[in-house]
């Protein structure tokens, strides 16, 4: 994989400092290699997000999540349209499926975005979901990163057709809109456990279609029969035509109003704090699942409990390799109370 920026881990700091400069000017083939290495974990990824993560902080991220065929796709690129009209610099990260058979993924939402394919203030990532289960990629916060450190100013997000429990894109994005469509089943019953309650903005799409102002009804009748809101915030419901564009500036302007109110309230730290907890939570976890397996595939004492002790239920098997590891599983420390 020659480049023209030499390998990280070869030259570390010299390289390391010219590839953040190319990316922080926007170009394009810094963007797409820094992604590409975070997405395969290449070395040095970790080294070029560190040196990249305090440059965000000010990009408006936006989720675009919702049920097959809602119309998520020409709905961003609707989006995208009204922002590059603003003069905005606009990030797109749009997650097709992976097959369960073979890891690949039919990537294509470029398509219907690829009028924009040609515009320097536009940058479009398809990324399969390669496994997980929450609408988003695994390493969909850390492409979040390069975006912003490239100098996006807003950045949207395309989950996945997704169903009441995958609610990933709460954890990432400031305004989640949840888009629905008339005649596609009855979505607020079907997802009122889980995804309805994520919605910071309702898209009723495709309002042209009989059943819309039933969409609309049964959703004001929900958000009516709640005592209180996540955030002090009722989300609004908004109808759509996104083929035509139609709709599509207030829609946008509903995003920004909830942003001015995260901010306002305060709860734009909240949020903020949240994400980064969860983050590094989630590092943590990968890295203790990546020395677990490296234990498990070096160690005698390891290989025997799980290979050759059937006796033994897993749970019993489970409990003695993690009483192995008393520095990495022992219970936290506890300090008496101050007198």
């Amino acid at each position: 994989m020659a480049t023209k920026w030499k390998w990280l881990w070869e030259r570390p700091r010299k390289s390391l400092n010219s590839f953040v400069q190319a990316i922080t000017q926007g170009q394009v083939r810094a963007v797409a290699r820094a992604m590409t290495w975070i997405e395969n974990s290449y070395p040095g990824a970790q080294e070029l997000l560190q040196a990249l993560y305090p440059l965000v902080g000010r990009a408006q991220t936006v989720g675009v999540t919702g049920p097959p065929g809602a119309g998520k796709s020409t709905l961003v690129d609707q989006f995208i349209r009204h922002l590059r009209g603003q003069g905005k610099r606009v990030g797109v990260l749009a997650v097709d499926p992976s097959s369960p058979f073979t890891g690949g993924a039919l990537l294509g939402d470029r398509v219907r975005m690829i009028q924009h394919s040609n515009d320097p203030g536009v940058f479009i990532r398809s990324m399969g979901s390669r496994g997980s289960l929450g609408g988003l990629a695994t390493t969909t916060h850390e492409l979040m990163v390069v975006l912003e450190a490239s100098g996006c100013d807003v950045i949207l997000l395309e989950t996945v057709g997704v169903g009441q429990g995958e609610l990933d894109v709460m954890s990432v994005a400031d305004t989640v809109v949840l888009v629905l469509t008339p005649g596609a089943g009855d979505h607020v019953q079907t997802a009122k456990a889980g995804i309805m309650e994520i919605a910071d903005v309702f898209a009723v799409n495709k309002a042209e279609l009989p059943g819309a102002d039933g969409l609309v009804r049964e959703l004001q009748r929900m958000l009516q029969e709640k005592s209180s809101h996540r955030e002090n915030w009722c989300p609004p419901i908004l109808r759509t035509v996104a083929e035509q564009g139609v709709g599509v500036a207030d829609l946008w302007q509903a995003t920004q109003k909830h942003r001015n109110h995260l901010y306002q309230s305060g709860h734009e730290r909240d949020r903020r704090q949240r994400r980064h907890r969860n983050q590094a939570l989630h590092l943590m976890e990968a890295a203790c699942g990546r020395e677990l397996r490296r234990w498990a595939d070096s160690d005698p004492k390891w290989q025997d409990l799980l290979l050759n002790q059937l006796e033994q239920d897993p749970y019993t098997v489970s409990a003695l390799l993690l009483a192995d590891l008393p520095c990495l599983f022992a219970p936290p420390p506890r300090h008496a109370p101050q007198s």
